[in-house]
């Protein structure tokens, strides 16, 4: 019995990036403002000092105190004001430290949000048509934000407390017995040590509850963005039962991460606990045998004050770097996805001067094991229009992709005007070629930004020309907000025609040597496609045209028709050349010609 799709096991864990290499890494990041960071660095240990130097001013006020019962005119009023002022030194160097390092933090996240979504967009067709959008935002959100938390949490806690532990150690090993060292440095050792081991060992569980969390984020994501087709099936309960699947297997890791820090916490009191006892025993054997006074009593309790109350925030410190290196794992995993077309060391610009484009003996293969196109060979002079027709799955739609360079061919060439397209660079290859495809997805911005987004520094002037030659302009100055109307996610506001037309006027905003139209009318209606191929003969005049059909009638003046199946090119001429010929074109029109003719008797 098959296993229902809400209840199939979900993928093992990545292998994860060692600590050091995500460290290393994001060292780049700050590397630029080295400068601040060693200020940051200075003001951090000028803080320390003063911290350090309170429990001392404290022990002079409580000896000056025990040794007399006349306090205030003996009293050294130095000490007490002394004692103000470096308290106050501590809180300005601590905040001065804060200033400093801001944009340190601040532009690290910045570079490298930027990097990501810059390499995101540099991955090529292929990655983008696997990978799960949710899944993805949810680990570039996390990993940006370790980054801020790493550094702060470095320059905040953990180089702080080790300055606080070194001059305390130095200030014990001048002032009073060996023993007080001793038993500082083992209970920190050994409460360190019992840290990471524990926290290495249950990092397995953040590890997994962030799998299950970018898995059921997606899903969540997936499933609003199709909510007409799970409308469409009646399909919310499999959505919410297959959310509630991972959800589960989250909260399994979540419950048994949040018990083992719960034994991680008391370990760590545990240890912290007997370290202190004996300390304090030691410091009342010293003022009892007399070796101390009452003032250096409260020094020691101060010093394990200082010190170990961070040091148990310790412990939460470095549970919280493990974490955020957990999340910075996978964005750094994407940005060593390498891109699968990448221009060659040598490539130069592309140089338009007719549009002439060749498909000499080309061949491809999404998978060695599945050929999909095989020896296509054709040619569109500059200025020419060329059709290609074919059933679902013939490879149409893949010879636009190749053209655009999504894809490398496994064999043959592609050539614009006498230069192979895997010799230019891609920007200068896409920038000479306009497409209008099947279906056309907008941002969720205003109409005026869908169309001149293929020109951003294009003039309002010219974005009407381009509106009004796709036959959209009326209909954009009829809405209430004209230009400014927002078109929804994925333009869903606006009718498929209309989306059409706004994908014309951008291929005439963009003003390209070469025209692809993929489909551009397959699925609209009689009117909307009547408008829209006006629209598509104006724009391809005096153009190089690709056009990729569905209705053959869209075609007939097409100088060269291409009749394509299973990968391979059966026939080519013109119409009427075609039709004489008696194939699989002739066939195709007469099925589409009964089609339309029974649509037209049914009206």
């Amino acid at each position: 019995m098959p296993i229902p799709l809400s209840q199939r096991p979900t993928h093992p864990p990545h292998k994860n990036r060692s600590d050091r290499k995500n460290l290393r890494d994001m060292l780049p990041y700050i590397w630029d403002y080295r400068g601040r960071v060693l200020l940051a660095l200075l003001t951090l240990v000028l803080s320390k000092l003063t911290s350090v130097s309170v429990p001392i001013v404290l022990k002079h006020i409580v000896d000056e105190l025990e040794r007399n019962q006349d306090i205030l005119p003996i009293l050294p009023i130095a000490l007490l004001a002394g004692y103000g002022v470096l308290r106050l030194a501590t809180a300005l160097f601590n905040e001065l430290r804060d200033i400093i390092f801001a944009k340190v933090r601040y532009r690290a996240m910045r570079k490298l949000s930027n990097q990501v979504m810059t390499h995101l967009h540099a991955l090529s067709l292929r990655f983008h048509l696997e990978r799960q959008t949710g899944a993805i935002t949810r680990d570039l959100e996390r990993g940006t934000r370790s980054v801020s938390s790493i550094l702060n949490y470095m320059i905040f806690n953990i180089i702080p407390t080790f300055a606080e532990f070194s001059l305390i150690v130095l200030f014990l090993y001048l002032q009073y017995n060996v023993q007080f060292v001793l038993v500082t440095i083992a209970t920190v050792v050994i409460y360190v040590t019992f840290t990471f081991a524990v926290t290495e060992w249950r990092m397995e569980y953040r590890h997994q509850m962030n799998a299950f969390e970018s898995q059921a984020n997606s899903q969540a994501i997936d499933s609003l963005v199709n909510y007409e087709t799970v409308k469409y099936f009646g399909n919310e309960q499999f959505e919410a039962k297959r959310y509630n699947h991972t959800l589960s297997q989250w909260e399994d890791c979540a419950i048994k991460s949040q018990t083992s820090m719960s034994a991680l916490n008391f370990g760590q009191s545990s240890i912290i606990a007997i370290g202190v006892t004996i300390i304090m025993v030691l410091a009342s054997q010293g003022v009892v045998n007399g070796s101390m006074s009452l003032g250096d009593l409260v020094l020691v309790n101060t010093f394990l004050l200082q010190l170990f109350i961070p040091l148990n925030f310790l412990g939460v410190v470095y549970r919280a770097i493990k974490y955020a290196l957990a999340d910075m794992d996978l964005m750094f995993k994407l940005l060593e996805n390498k891109p699968e077309i990448q221009d060659t060391a040598t490539a130069k610009p592309l140089i338009v001067t007719q549009g002439h484009v060749r498909f000499e003996q080309v061949n491809f293969h999404y998978q060695p094991e599945r050929s999909i196109l095989f020896n296509i060979d054709f040619t569109i002079p500059a200025g020419h229009k060329v059709a290609i027709v074919g059933p679902s799955g013939a490879g149409k739609s893949t010879l636009a992709r190749l053209l655009f360079r999504f894809y490398d061919i496994t064999g043959g060439s592609i050539q614009i005007d006498q230069q192979d397209i895997r010799n230019v660079s891609q920007a200068s290859l896409r920038a000479a070629i306009g497409i209008v495809p099947q279906d056309t997805v907008l941002f969720n911005d205003s109409i005026y930004y869908n169309l001149a987004y293929a020109n951003p520094t294009a003039t309002r002037t010219d974005v009407i020309a381009a509106a009004q030659l796709a036959n959209i302009h009326d209909f954009i100055e009829s809405l209430p907000k004209g230009y400014d109307t927002t078109v929804g996610e994925r333009g869903l506001k606006l009718s498929g025609g209309e989306k059409q037309r706004v994908a014309i006027a951008r291929a005439v905003l963009k003003q390209p040597k070469i025209l692809i139209f993929d489909e551009a009318t397959s699925s609209l209606d009689s009117k909307s496609e009547q408008l829209i191929q006006t629209a598509l003969a104006k724009v391809a005049m005096n153009h190089t045209t690709l056009v990729i059909a569905h209705r053959l009638s869209t075609i007939i003046d097409a100088d060269q028709i291409l009749v394509m199946e299973q990968g391979k090119i059966i026939e080519r001429g013109t119409h009427a050349e075609l039709l004489n010929i008696n194939g699989i074109y002739t066939h195709l029109w007469t099925l589409q010609q009964q089609e339309e003719r029974k649509m037209a008797t049914c009206m």
